[in-house]
């Protein structure tokens, strides 16, 4: 279940104001959750082996955490076509939030990936999600949501890119990059299921809610200071996801 700190800002019960710096600090520990031991945002090595770019489109599904902020992250990203946030790991009866919030469906809160090989591969993908757009050494929580449904997975397309996904863990705990084990699962053969309208586009959606400032606007922030050549300023939003 998602942690009371997540619920009571989820959606405007708490309506943005202006935020001192002790404040900040102060909102900041209760939302962030127990994170003494949370791995840092770095950048960490590019991958070795990549997937080939023979088609016009290739498709990515990641999960870490909450799926705002995931979605958010890849919007900015140079050669993403489309991000989208939705549910992955369960069966399409269970794929919608009520029920994936209770942590017993198997599926992640996910986003799904449509992006130009030609612009940006799948290894410079998963170079963003282990760099910045989560902490991939929590187990089934990030930040101050907990649960199964806000663990670090990636969900291949297809046998390429499980290898590749696989092979990119090996070597990053083969490199000693992350001070604690990742644990990040490669689960394929799941299907992506789309979220609700209302999860489209809500970091660009709502910019001034606690829980994006504190938590998910600095994913964006570190990826436009690691990967500057790859970060856009304008997101490219989900087009029925009332952006």
């Amino acid at each position: 279940m998602k942690t009371r700190s997540k619920s009571i800002t989820r959606f405007g019960i708490v309506r943005p104001f202006l935020i001192t710096g002790g404040l900040l600090g102060f909102l900041g520990a209760a939302l962030l959750g127990n994170s003494s031991a949370a791995e840092e945002p770095r950048l960490v090595p590019p991958a070795i082996h990549d997937v080939a770019d023979t088609t016009s489109q290739q498709t990515a599904v990641f999960a870490g955490g909450c799926f705002w902020g995931m979605q958010g992250v890849f919007q900015h990203v140079d050669g993403v076509i489309s991000a989208t946030s939705g549910y992955a790991g369960g069966s399409a009866e269970t794929a919608n939030y009520e029920q994936t919030e209770t942590g017993t469906t198997g599926h992640a809160e996910a986003v799904q990936i449509v992006f130009d090989p030609k612009k940006i591969s799948y290894g410079k993908l998963l170079q963003i999600y282990f760099s910045v757009a989560h902490d991939p050494t929590q187990i089934d929580r990030q930040g101050p949501d907990s649960g199964t449904q806000y663990r670090s997975a990636i969900f291949p397309a297809d046998a390429e890119q499980g290898k590749v996904a696989s092979d990119y863990i090996a070597q990053l705990e083969t490199a000693h990059v992350f001070k604690a084990k990742i644990a990040t699962a490669v689960e394929p053969g799941n299907p992506f299921y789309k979220a609700e309208v209302y999860h489209q586009n809500y970091m660009a959606n709502n910019p001034g809610q606690l829980y994006i400032v504190i938590n998910e606007q600095p994913k964006v922030d570190n990826l436009k200071n690691l990967f500057p050549q790859t970060y856009r300023e304008k997101p490219v939003l989900v087009s029925d996801g009332q952006g």
